[in-house]
């Protein structure tokens, strides 16, 4: 299958490369942003997914429809499937994670800081006695820094951003409150498919009026969390992992076989990026409703992205 693994166009200008997004920033104030097919874990790129870029896109798509009347987001148009226009931003400083269960694999997971025996976290405190994957009391906001090229994200405290001057009180207020309704829109409309949305990551930026708005994506398999509701409580009663939808088992196979913040991370097997991509097309197909179908032109998806954005040449 086509993967997309770079998205250099160099007819457009302002490139600027992300782990897993090509920008471009257009003088006019819009922004191109390009979602590859590349997959990053752990602050770092594991693989290429062959169709994931377009699923991402489409999956968030989805998201932004349904959640508009919640907050502003950032979309203007999607000239092709891979593809978003939007305005703008000046991204915030924090990311603005939502869990509703004790999960996770990486250093800033709550599941991962609570079996190390952290019991206060993030500004809250947590009761003992909670077992793996267990619902938390209420959703809760754990909120962390943006990682810079090659450095890790670091876990932040309501507290710690407004004294380092990340965000102002009413910045941290309008996210906070976005955040918490965005998962719970997004909570109610998984619930309906069959889904638990376990936990998920929001960033949000401001336009030249200072006016916050949601930006990057929403509710993908890369940004969340989601596990088959059907078999949670069995699963859960007996010890076993949930099964998910999102990138979370490739997480755990790394780390069944590495420390990924200290050693070379092993190659992922073939068979296990295939099985990805059927993860991310079960994924849309189930939030969304709709069926998947891919491109069968004979062109490669750089191409058809490149004959796609002429106009903003």
């Amino acid at each position: 299958m086509r993967v997309l693994s770079d998205a250099f166009i160099p007819e457009l200008p302002n490139h600027y490369k992300g782990k897993v997004r090509e920008n471009y920033d257009l003088p006019d104030g819009r922004r191109i942003i390009i979602a590859t097919d590349r997959l990053s874990a752990f602050d770092v790129i594991l693989t290429a997914v062959p169709l994931k870029g377009e699923l991402l896109t489409q999956t968030a798509r989805y998201w932004f429809e349904e959640t508009a009347d919640i907050c502003q987001n950032h979309v203007l148009d999607y000239p092709d499937p891979n593809v978003v226009v939007g305005t703008r931003l000046d991204i915030l400083p924090v990311e603005i994670v939502v869990r509703d269960y004790l999960a996770g694999t990486t250093s800033t997971s709550v599941l991962t800081k609570y079996k190390n025996g952290e019991r206060d976290m993030y500004g809250i405190r947590l009761p003992d006695g909670l077992r793996d994957n267990e619902k938390l009391p209420q959703a809760i906001i754990t909120p962390t820094s943006k990682a810079l090229d090659g450095g890790h994200d670091e876990p932040l405290t309501r507290d710690e951003i407004l004294t380092r001057g990340l965000l102002s009180e009413e910045q941290w207020d309008t996210v906070s409150r976005y955040a918490l309704a965005l998962f719970a829109r997004g909570k109610a409309l998984a619930a309906k498919r069959g889904l638990i949305l376990v936990d998920t990551k929001y960033e949000f930026g401001t336009d030249k009026d200072g006016t916050i708005i949601l930006a990057d994506e929403i509710h993908t398999p890369d940004s969340s969390r989601y596990w088959l509701a059907a078999s949670y409580e069995e699963r859960f009663k007996a010890g076993e992992r949930p099964q998910s939808f999102d990138k979370d088992f490739i997480r755990a196979w790394v780390t069944a076989r590495c420390d990924p913040y200290k050693d070379r991370i092993p190659k992922i097997p073939a068979e296990l990026i295939e099985q990805t991509s059927r993860v991310y097309t079960q994924a849309f197909e189930t939030i969304t409703g709709k069926t998947f179908t891919a491109d069968i032109s004979g062109k490669t998806v750089l191409d058809r992205i490149r004959e796609n954005l002429r106009p903003y040449f």
